[in-house]
């Protein structure tokens, strides 16, 4: 399902309204304020990204570089820093992460230095030691949805993947993965 460009706005607020009603149940289990904790500190990190989401691609570009996480409020906020390079390029990225203590979620906002503006706030929350955040958002003139996954996570790595969908979530195509090593 591809959404009209006015109902970007419309599925945003529906997905955080459904997401915070269905919080309070989960709230007594698992508060969820510190879950980036394990994000903290400088990590060597790899990114291979497709070179043409959505496109039937299967040509993928590799980076490496470093990403510094710190904490903000006692950890209910961090900000990331990306610094890759590789043969298609410098990217330098930052995010900010802030947490929602009434719906007991994050917020992540995403910039890289040739856009300068924050992309529209993903919202979601961690499960099983799984993170899974979900917007909405155009695409090359195409209203998509976007995931963000956190998983494989120790004390020394962790793994993230962004995937799109143009039907409506009934099937993605991962196109970034970074995998992160603890610099000591």
């Amino acid at each position: 399902m591809i959404l009209p460009a006015n109902a970007r706005t419309s599925l945003a607020v529906s997905t955080a309204i459904f997401l915070a009603a269905a919080a309070p149940s989960r709230a007594a289990e698992h508060d969820g304020q510190h879950d980036f904790d394990f994000n903290f500190g400088t990590w060597k990190t790899h990114v291979s990204r497709l070179v043409h989401p959505l496109a039937d691609s299967k040509t993928w570009t590799e980076y490496d570089g470093t990403s510094v996480v710190r904490t903000v409020w006692n950890g209910r906020a961090s900000l990331f820093e990306l610094d890759v390079q590789g043969p298609a390029g410098h990217i330098e990225g930052v995010g900010l992460r802030l947490y929602n203590p009434q719906s007991h979620q994050w917020n992540l906002n995403w910039t890289n230095s040739s856009v300068g503006m924050l992309d529209g706030a993903m919202i979601g929350e961690f499960k099983d030691g799984r993170g899974l955040f979900y917007s909405a958002e155009n695409f090359e003139g195409r209203n998509i949805l976007v995931r963000n996954g956190f998983s494989d996570i120790t004390p020394d790595s962790s793994r993230f993947e962004q995937a799109f969908s143009a039907d409506g979530g009934k099937t993605w195509e991962t196109n970034w993965i970074m995998t992160q090593t603890r610099q000591k």
